[in-house]
């Protein structure tokens, strides 16, 4: 572990001497100090992902005792599992995992435990046979995300047939499986409910622009759309403005996320719901790893409390503090 350790401190020294480290005059000795973290991020696909990874930086920066190295894995979990395996290489004292999927994460979960390396996971959940490869995870409840949808669809949509578009995220990702969930159980529940269309739009606005303009071209007839995330339902936006439709009168928009760009799009009635996903898990993360440095073992899994926003509940006031 001392010879990786010296590998990475050398690493740093080289970059900074370089001009290629952001000019750091950071000493030997205080790189030596720094608690190094690895961080498997599952790419840069959505606003909630960038303030995910921006929340990871500032709780794990050099002047809180940190050094981050952020592995960036483009949505495939084969990046992440060497990712995880180039971390156990270089020897970090810690490794984050917010991963791709569920499934697929024995084995090298197993070699992280060899080599005595705590793994913490953050937001979706992962299932393997052993819950002793992990060390505990911190994220949102998702399918509890969906019924908070459904119950509001119930409560504000519930005078008329329903015919929902359902926009997924990443197939076999927890929010999409939990969000997926929760949408099953409302459509099972009411009778006068129809699912036109489910598809698969990644989490991203390109991809959500396209299936609504598909769903449109098709001459579908729906009145709600459902997005498993903001990104998703900013594409749709554009496809139902251009194809002369106004969002929130003819189509209501349910989403998750509640990022500060999408709450805003509630004050102007373009979204109807938009239930809370709190990425900023970077001060989370770090209070786990400080309580674990002290010999304290963490609860295993912790929940985030989240709510809703619609036009009834948000206030500027709430968007300004929203940090992401």
């Amino acid at each position: 572990m001392k010879s990786c350790r010296l590998i990475l401190i050398m690493a740093a020294l080289c970059l900074a001497l370089s001009g290629c480290g952001g000019g750091s005059d950071t000493p030997a000795q205080a790189l030596e100090d720094l608690t190094v973290v690895g961080f498997s991020q599952v790419g840069a696909e959505s606003d909630w992902r960038n303030g995910n990874t921006r929340s990871m930086q500032e709780a794990f920066s050099a002047g809180n005792g940190y050094r981050l190295i952020i592995d960036d894995a483009q949505q495939k979990q084969e990046r992440q599992i060497t990712a995880i395996r180039n971390f156990i290489n270089q020897g970090v004292d810690y490794i984050v995992l917010a991963p791709t999927t569920e499934r697929g994460w024995d084995t090298v979960l197993a070699e992280a435990r060899a080599a005595g390396i705590p793994v913490i996971i953050v937001d979706r959940m992962i299932e393997v046979d052993d819950p002793d490869l992990f060390t505990c995870w911190v994220g949102s409840d998702f399918r509890r995300e969906g019924e908070t949808a459904v119950r509001w669809m119930e409560e504000h949509l519930g005078d008329g047939p329903l015919r929902i578009v359902h926009l997924q995220g990443n197939i076999g990702s927890s929010a999409q499986i939990g969000r997926t969930e929760g949408l099953d159980a409302g459509l099972a529940a009411h009778e006068d409910w129809e699912l036109v269309f489910r598809e698969s739009g990644d989490f991203t606005q390109a991809k959500g622009q396209e299936l609504t303009e598909a769903i449109l071209g098709q001459g579908l007839r729906f009145n709600v759309i459902y997005s498993e995330n903001d990104n998703m339902v900013y594409g749709a936006i554009d496809a139902l403005r251009a194809a002369g439709l106004v969002p929130g009168r003819d189509v209501t928009l349910i989403s998750f996320d509640a990022g500060s760009k999408a709450l805003r799009l509630i004050l102007t009635g373009d979204i109807s719901l938009d239930v809370e996903c709190n990425p900023l898990h970077g001060p989370r993360v770090r209070a786990i790893i400080e309580q674990l440095r002290k010999g304290v073992t963490p609860q295993k899994l912790t929940y985030v409390d989240e709510t809703y926003f619609d036009a009834g509940n948000l206030t500027e006031e709430i968007i300004a503090g929203r940090g992401y």
